[in-house]
This record gives structure tokens, C-alpha cells and sequence, in this order.
């Protein structure tokens, strides 16, 4: 990992605790955290698990870019601006070991998994029961194996590629507080998702069974969000079987309506434009970033700038209400954009709530409409379309299989009612209804992924098989430079 990141970050917390004292005369080294320090009251010590919150939800990662770096690879946006600021290189295929997108997500990731490690490692110096210890622990962890999932969806080839054995990405389970502890090969992709679920299943074992309050559920890990994103990891890895027995825990019920049955209350919620905006807290919102006015993901991040176009694009015709955005990417409207496709009902209502149509020949999606609006990283609507789709891959055409997508469906559109005849049929279903449901949420291009498909051209950007090195992102050479024992991905 490029160390002049994580020095950075240390840079920041020893700032955090700072005043002008006398003790600063004579101050520790600056690579190190003062473990007494941060974590020598109940009060440092929950500020520190927050800090690690802030790092995962930082602009380069769920600030917004992450979204838009996945969806960005797919098919369904083109490219408006041709900036290379925001994402061109990675829409058309072009990045490099030296792109910038390539280098600052793996190092605001591997900032955040240096946060988490240097918390984990303080958290036993703080004063708090051993309870608490734990859920923090848990916490922790979850946002750990987070950016794990992160890090080995973009720069590594997919589980099915070798069964997890090819290379992945490094693994730091220790803090990196000083110089020349980060020579480290990368682990196989097996090995990565290894680790990801000893976070997950240390999360559930130990995190609360609710945090007591609406706001906290959604924006604090809690038992149901461990079981969530363990069905997102065990469905990339291909094993069915895990989602099943994961998502059966989030959704027990045989038929529609589907909801949590212990801690906290999941079920979809009545209205989808409910789940987005600053007010995203409902109880499909399993984790939601939050942000604010004194809290934003920083210039040209949000995915209000990224999906948006700006007011001045407004017509008398086509006027597009609150739009304040850079209008980076507008809606793919060609053949292989998800706009077109028939399967999507022109009564659905995420046809209304997600688009504006304000020029002749543009529209853009609204999710988000403002730079404060909450990101949600995982939504119940995902537990129940995973579960659904492992349930249709081992059994076949399965009744609660079809119950699940139609929930999603019919929430959307109640007057449809979706009856595949066959197994396929229903698979093909399910996957288009996560396009249509999570569209510019971050999903596309890692479904396409981790299926083996073909990620389809868009605009004038080509095709991209799964042979192509451009199918993964290739290491950093910002990385490569300071760690001599990681290798670069085939091809580049």
C-alpha cells in the first residue's frame, strides 16, 4: 500500500487529539497512533469506531465513485463530459496502471482498511465492557470486509475464474503505523473471501441485535447487516447453497409480504423513492451512508453530480426541477441501455422516480437530487432478488423464487405479475429486475462479472470480453512501486 496514504490518515488522527499543550514540545513520531490517547475514553473510543464509518463512506468510495465506477463499466450510461476527472477512462475501457481512478480508489480503500486495523488493534486499550469491545470489533470488521469486497470486485478476475485461485488482492490484518511494513504478495481471490467472511461471520456473531434506534440501524452495522452482505459474497463466489441458508435468515416466509423476524424490522418499503435522499431510512435501508451539509463526499463525487444534469440544461418543454448537478452521465437510450428494454413497463414506477427527461434526445437518472442525499450500500431488496436467484440456480423454477421477484416487481408495478415457465426463464428474470431495481447503485457491471459475461458496448465504447484485460482493473502502479512483492494482472 502506498504509504504516503496511510501516513496521511495517522497525520489526521494525531490532530484530531492535539491542542496546544506543553506535551507537544516534545511530540511522538508522527507514523505512530498514540493508542493511550485515542482510545483512553469511552467517548475516543466511539469516536474512533466512527472514523471508520468516515473512511469507507469517503468520496472515492461510497461518497459516490464506487457506484460510479461499477455502473460506469456497464451498459446502461454514456459519457457526457469526456472528463477525465470522472470516470472517461473507465467508461471506455482505457485505464492504465497509472490512471487516476485506478490509484486513488485502491489507496482510499486500503486507508480505510488501515483505520479499521489500527482501531481493532486499540479498541482492547480502551476502558469500555467487554461487550462493547466486541461490537466495536464487529463493526469494524463489517467495514473491513466491505472494502475487501470492494477492492477484489475491481482489480481481481472473478471467483469462477480458477475457483477463487487466482491472484487477488494484498490482505492486511495488522495497523501499518510506520514505514516498510507493507511488502506484501497479493492472496488469491479464495483467500480474500476467506477473510471477508471471518469478518462477517466475527460481525454477526457479535454485533447488536438492533442499535436502538431508527437512524443508527441504518447508518451502524447490526446483526441483519452482517447477514445481508454475507448474501452479496456468497453469491459472487457462486455458492448458492450460502446464499440460501443466509438469505432464508432476512426472509423466511414462503410467500410475499417478506421481512425480518429478529432484530431489526426488514421488509421492502411501500414506496421506492422513499429508500433515497437524506430521508433514507426506511426499513429496507439495511446501511445507508449519511451525509450533510458539513459532511459532503467532496467535489465532483456525489452521485447527484455524476447522474444529474445541471439547471441550465432545464427547457420550457422539458424543464428537470432541482437539477444541480455536473451531468456526467445521462441514460444509455440505445439498444443494449436497460432504457430500452421491453421488460421494463412503462407503468413502473421507478420509470417516473428514477428519470427526467429534459432534452429531445437526453434523459438522466434521479436517485439522487442532492449532494446531502444518503447512499445506501445495501437495501432489502438485494437480500430478496440474491435469495431468489440462488433459489432458482439450485432448484430450479422455485415457487418462493417467484415470489420474491414478483415482490420486488409489484412494489414497482402492481399491475404485472411475472410467470416464467422454465428455470432459465426465471434466472433471466431475476437478473433483469436487479438491473432495473439498482440501476446506478454500483451492481451492473459486477453481476455481469461475476457471471462471466460479456460487459456489452455502449456509445463508442467496445464490447469487453471476459479474456480482456480490461475485464478487471490492473494493480496500481503507485503500488507496485513501493511493494515490490505484488505482481500486476495479466495484460497490462
Amino acid at each position: 500500500m502506498n504509504m504516503k496514504h496511510i501516513i496521511a490518515i495517522l497525520f489526521l488522527t494525531l490532530a484530531t487529539f492535539s491542542s496546544c499543550r506543553k506535551e507537544l514540545l516534545t511530540p511522538q513520531p508522527q507514523t505512530q497512533i498514540l493508542e493511550e490517547v485515542s482510545f483512553s475514553t469511552p467517548e475516543k473510543t466511539l469516536a474512533a469506531v466512527n472514523g471508520v464509518y468516515a473512511g469507507a463512506k469517503v468520496g472515492q468510495i461510497y461518497g459516490g465513485r464506487y457506484f460510479n465506477y461499477q455502473d460506469a463499466r456497464g451498459e446502461d450510461f454514456i459519457n457526457e463530459t469526456a472528463n477525465g476527472v470522472t470516470q472517461l477512462s473507465t467508461w471506455n475501457f482505457t485505464v492504465t496502471p497509472t490512471t487516476n481512478e485506478v490509484a486513488n480508489f485502491w489507496a482510499a480503500a486500503y486507508t480505510a482498511i488501515n483505520r479499521a486495523n489500527v482501531v481493532l488493534a486499540g479498541i482492547d486499550k480502551s476502558p469500555v465492557s467487554d461487550a462493547l469491545k466486541n461490537q466495536y470489533k464487529g463493526e469494524v470488521r463489517f467495514i473491513r470486509a466491505l472494502m475487501y469486497h470492494a477492492l477484489v470486485t475491481l482489480y481481481a478476475r472473478p471467483y469462477w475464474d480458477g475457483g477463487g485461485s487466482k491472484p487477488g488482492i494484498v490482505i492486511y490484518t495488522e495497523p501499518q503505523t510506520s514505514l516498510g511494513a507493507n511488502q506484501k504478495a497479493r492472496s488469491t481471490v479464495a483467500e480474500v473471501y476467506t477473510q471477508i467472511l471471518d469478518d462477517l461471520n466475527f460481525a454477526e456473531a457479535n454485533l447488536q441485535a438492533t442499535n436502538g434506534s431508527t437512524a443508527l440501524n441504518v447508518t451502524r452495522a447490526h446483526k441483519n447487516t452482517a447477514i445481508a452482505l454475507k448474501t452479496r459474497v456468497y453469491l459472487y463466489m457462486g455458492d448458492y447453497a450460502k446464499v440460501i441458508t443466509e438469505g432464508n435468515k432476512l426472509a423466511p416466509q414462503a410467500t410475499a409480504p417478506f421481512s425480518t423476524t429478529s432484530g431489526v424490522t426488514h421488509s421492502l418499503a411501500s414506496n421506492i423513492a422513499t429508500v433515497f435522499g437524506a430521508g433514507g431510512q426506511t426499513p429496507e435501508n439495511i446501511l445507508s451512508f449519511p451525509f450533510t451539509a458539513n459532511d459532503l463526499p467532496g467535489t465532483q463525487n456525489s452521485l447527484n453530480q455524476y447522474y444529474s444534469p445541471a439547471a441550465t440544461s432545464s427547457t420550457a418543454t422539458n424543464p428537470c426541477t432541482g437539477c444541480a448537478g455536473n451531468g456526467d452521465f445521462s441514460l444509455n437510450l440505445g439498444a443494449t441501455g436497460i432504457v430500452s428494454n421491453a421488460g421494463w413497463g412503462a407503468n413502473d414506477a421507478r420509470r417516473q422516480f428514477n428519470q427526467v427527461i429534459n432534452s429531445a434526445t437526453k434523459t438522466w437518472l434521479r436517485k439522487w437530487t442532492a449532494n446531502t442525499d444518503y447512499v445506501p450500500a445495501i437495501r432489502y431488496a438485494e437480500v430478496l432478488l440474491n435469495l431468489a436467484e440462488a433459489l432458482a440456480r439450485v432448484n430450479g423454477l422455485d415457487v418462493k423464487a417467484i415470489s420474491l421477484l414478483n415482490a420486488v416487481r409489484k412494489r414497482s408495478d402492481p399491475t404485472v405479475t411475472l410467470a416464467p415457465a422454465t428455470q432459465q426463464e426465471l434466472i433471466d428474470a431475476i437478473l433483469l429486475e436487479r438491473r432495473i431495481e439498482f440501476l446506478g447503485e454500483g451492481l451492473r457491471s459486477r453481476d455481469l462479472l461475476r457471471l462471466g459475461m460479456n460487459i456489452p458496448a455502449k456509445g463508442s465504447a467496445p464490447s469487453i470480453t471476459p479474456l480482456s484485460p480490461q475485464y478487471i482493473w490492473p494493480i496500481p502502479q503507485s503500488e507496485l512501486i513501493v511493494n515490490k512483492a505484488a505482481a500486476q494482472n495479466t495484460g497490462y
